[in-house]
């Protein structure tokens, strides 16, 4: 089943990390140090500039504080009430890599993604690793050997941690530990394509965006696809969020290598289409939670 997009907004370089928060989709604009609030309607305001170009991403903690992963700076930073930005947690002495992607579940434990050794020669990422940081401030790393780690997503339950490996074509998932640790690290769906964002929903499915294959895919655990968006472009991520939380909006842009993601082309886009099942646990999307 293929579903059919609408234009939210043009104009971006590249759309990353959505986040459904406030009545609005949040995303970060990578290559501008821009994060962006988007409503219905399409009308955009930039809600905070970082100090970072890419990559980085957001999330908040329970107390409503945003949270910007600034990957290359190696810093999670968190906003004041004031809007002014401090460090969160340092992650330099875990990795030189730069870091990806965040979630906060609901228990105020924040997951980042990325760092982990030197790449190889002629590669752009290393093996990536799982970053814990406690509310208490504890940092510790919890998974190792991610294959480009790219989305997280927790279910709503705060027992399971699944995050798209897009270098081995596959969604992976752990148990979480009462302590916030990862176990029983396992393959949640085998796939035909590079998971780069992901999101879940009621259903129990989850959602991924493919950049190659320019389209957002439905699969159930197993790997058994449900439903596919195809669009004209590289689909980054996906979110579910909305009213109700049934409609998927997608980060596209055109794809013409790492070596010119910062440039002066704005082929992004956000597309929205309905979705069957509302999205579930974290990030959330939920209007009365973050």
């Amino acid at each position: 089943m293929q579903n059919q997009t609408r234009l939210i907004t043009a104009g971006l370089a590249f759309g990353e990390s959505p986040r459904w928060h406030d009545g609005r989709l949040w995303l970060c604009n990578w290559g501008t140090g821009e994060i962006i609030a988007v409503d219905a309607d399409g009308k955009s305001d930039v809600v905070l500039t970082v100090p970072a170009i890419l990559p980085y991403s957001i999330d908040w903690l329970a107390n409503g504080q945003l949270l910007v992963i600034s990957g290359r700076e190696g810093l999670l930073l968190r906003q004041e009430a004031d809007g002014t930005l401090v460090t969160h947690a340092d992650l330099r002495s875990l990795s030189n890599s730069p870091w990806n992607e965040i979630v906060v579940d609901g228990r105020d434990n924040i997951y980042v993604n990325g760092g982990g050794p030197a790449p190889a020669p002629g590669e752009h990422f290393g093996p990536g690793t799982i970053v814990l940081i406690t509310p208490d401030g504890t940092i510790r790393q919890v998974a190792d050997n991610i294959a480009f780690a790219n989305g997280m997503a927790v279910t709503p339950d705060n027992k399971t941690l699944i995050i798209a490996e897009s270098h081995a074509n596959r969604l992976t998932a752990f148990d979480i530990a009462a302590d916030g640790s990862l176990a029983n690290r396992r393959v949640w769906a085998d796939l035909d394509g590079f998971p780069d964002g992901i999101c879940l929903d009621a259903e129990g499915a989850a959602w991924y965006a493919d950049v190659p294959n320019k389209r957002c895919v439905r699969v159930r655990e197993g790997g058994e696809v449900l439903h596919t968006v195809a669009v004209d472009r590289g689909c980054f991520a996906c979110m579910l969020g909305g009213p109700d939380g049934k409609t998927l909006f997608i980060a596209a842009a055109e794809w013409r290598g790492f070596e010119h993601m910062v440039s002066d082309a704005r082929t992004g886009q956000v597309l929205s289409a309905e979705a069957p099942a509302p999205g579930v646990g974290w990030p959330s999307y939920s209007p009365g939670i973050r």
